[in-house]
């Protein structure tokens, strides 16, 4: 079953993505994609950490997409797949299509699809003023297939596709000793079936005959015509309502607007185009995809009817966490295992929040009530996202219905606990080729304790070794971390999991103090050791929050 865009749910974790963010926003979008209530995509928020990518290599698995913000695109609104169409058509067939697509601008494209310009209802009204020049049909080289078009013409001398690109438009109703003083080389003639006066005008080397009222042309006339090169067109027309139409043969060329003009992309932003549009008079204003080719039209009235981007939200639950501009979206679900924060929604939404040490753990027993077929490749994704939180099932926030379901999910995959846990670990502490910064946005988050904002940052090894080369590199940088964040504090937790233990970075003014609060314990050079520490979540974050309220 296919599904517009407006149908399409991202599935997102948090910022910064751990394997459980990544893993279960791919696990709960097959779920969801079950139910046939329209199309679930897994995203990310951020990098892949070389653990998580580890984990999607050892399953083959492609990373979800990244989305860097959620703020509505021009792609998300109404557009107006008005076809393009070439600059060669007569502004009667122009109007023509406006009429019939209730449009009010037509774009001009040129090979390729590629915009060359544009031409409004406003501009075709303003070319019918022209009618003071009788050589402006000459001037936008019309060619005589749109003459022919225009005048229910049919052709008995020339080429359809050659151009009137000389003289001026004259009607010839005064007899041929007067025609003769005002008909020049190269005019057209627009004439009745009188045998003399089209001699006459043949004879003064016009350059086309438009014979009106269907008139018989004899072949005297024709062979006359080719001789001199003149092109012969009968009308149907009388002679006035030809005089009233021939301009409108011109080709939309000579009056498209062809410079400055405002166009804007599918992945542009709504409101970074808002003002634009309404500083502008124009009605519609084109859209070019991301090679810069033409797809269609949007108007201001497009702007009202906008839907936002509609999002599930796995593995978090607070605005500081999120997607950038969360607040533009439309939040459909949140699935998370994380303390409840600040996020607010316009609508009730399904909310499933369980102290389980990992998201997976919770979509795991949603497979299990839908009665949904785990997919091998998925049933592994969800092992490692539950190994990777508990820490091997060592974390305090590891619960037995963390544990039954990694145990029953590796069954299902093929595969086992502690020797997946093993690669992944390896994988995700193989510190020595990353830079400081790239160490420190492997699992970093933000949290808000009324106006205190903080950042805490944590990477785990099975090797003291690696870990203490990572304190050098992560001390020096955490000045500019501080102040790229704009935040207060920033902590990093640099876990030894074997030794079930963390040595605590601090930096940021009130950092010591209040680490000193939360344990008991005094920071040096920047530093402290935890025993027992190992989980964020359940240990580091509480005793912070409990430290800060007193």
């Amino acid at each position: 079953m296919e599904h517009n865009d407006k149908d399409k749910i991202y599935v997102i974790g948090h910022k910064n993505p751990d394997t459980d963010s990544i893993c279960s926003a791919i696990a709960y979008a097959y779920l969801k994609n079950q139910s046939g209530t329209g199309e679930y995509i897994a995203k990310r928020a951020g990098h892949v950490s070389t653990e998580t990518q580890y984990v999607l290599e050892r399953f083959n698995m492609e990373a979800p997409g990244y989305v860097p913000n959620v703020k509505t695109r021009v792609k998300d609104m109404e557009i107006r797949r008005t076809q393009g169409v070439s600059s060669d058509i007569s502004l009667k067939k122009a109007w023509t299509l406006l009429n019939e697509t209730k449009g009010t601008t037509l774009p001009i494209i040129k090979e390729g699809n590629v915009l060359e310009g544009l031409i409004s209802i406003g501009d075709i009204a303003r070319s019918y003023m022209a009618v003071e020049d009788n050589a402006i049909l000459s001037k936008a080289r019309t060619q005589y297939s749109n003459i022919l078009e225009t005048l229910d013409g049919t052709l008995y001398v020339g080429d359809p596709e050659a151009f009137f690109d000389r003289g001026k438009v004259i009607v010839a109703a005064s007899s041929p000793e007067v025609m003769e003083s005002y008909i020049e080389e190269h005019d057209m003639v627009i004439l009745g079936n009188r045998y003399e006066t089209q001699l006459c005008a043949i004879e003064m080397k016009a350059g086309c005959l438009i014979i009106c009222g269907d008139a018989v042309v004899t072949k005297t006339i024709q062979i006359l015509a080719k001789e001199k090169g003149c092109t012969i067109i009968a009308t149907p027309y009388d002679t006035y309502a030809v005089a009233h139409l021939i301009n409108q043969s011109m080709p939309v060329r000579f009056f498209m607007k062809d410079r400055e003009i405002i166009a804007f992309s599918e992945d542009d932003f709504t409101d970074d185009i808002k003002e634009i549009m309404a500083s502008k008079r124009h009605r519609d204003f084109p859209i070019l995809d991301k090679n810069g080719h033409y797809v269609g039209t949007i108007s201001r009235r497009n702007l009202l009817g906008i839907k936002k981007r509609r999002l599930i939200l796995v593995d978090h639950n607070e605005p500081s966490q999120a997607v950038d501009n969360i607040e533009s979206a439309e939040i459909m679900e949140i699935i998370d295992h994380h303390r409840l924060g600040s996020l607010e929604t316009m609508m009730p939404v399904y909310f499933r929040n369980q102290p389980v040490g990992c998201t997976c753990t919770i979509i795991y027993q949603m497979y299990q009530e839908q009665q949904v077929e785990i997919p091998e490749k998925i049933a592994g994704l969800m092992c490692a996202a539950i190994i990777s939180d508990t820490l091997l099932f060592r974390s305090p926030t590891c619960t037995p219905m963390d544990k039954a379901a990694a145990q029953a999910l590796a069954k299902k995959a093929g595969v086992d606990c502690q020797k997946l846990a093993s690669a992944m670990f390896a994988a995700g502490s193989n510190l020595k080729s990353k830079t400081a910064e790239e160490i420190f946005y492997q699992d970093f988050k933000k949290f808000e304790q009324d106006e205190t904002t903080f950042g805490v940052a944590q990477i785990s090894s099975m090797t003291e070794g690696e870990l203490a080369g990572a304190k050098e590199k992560l001390l020096a940088y955490m000045k500019t971390a501080l102040e790229n964040q704009r935040i207060t504090m920033l902590f990093f937790m640099l876990t030894d999991i074997l030794n079930e233990s963390t040595e605590l970075l601090c930096f940021g003014e009130g950092s010591e103090k209040l680490v000193k609060e939360a344990f008991g314990k005094t920071v040096e050079n920047g530093s402290v050791i935890l025993p027992g520490i190992v989980s964020r979540k359940k240990q580091l974050i509480p005793a912070l929050f409990s430290a800060l309220q007193q």
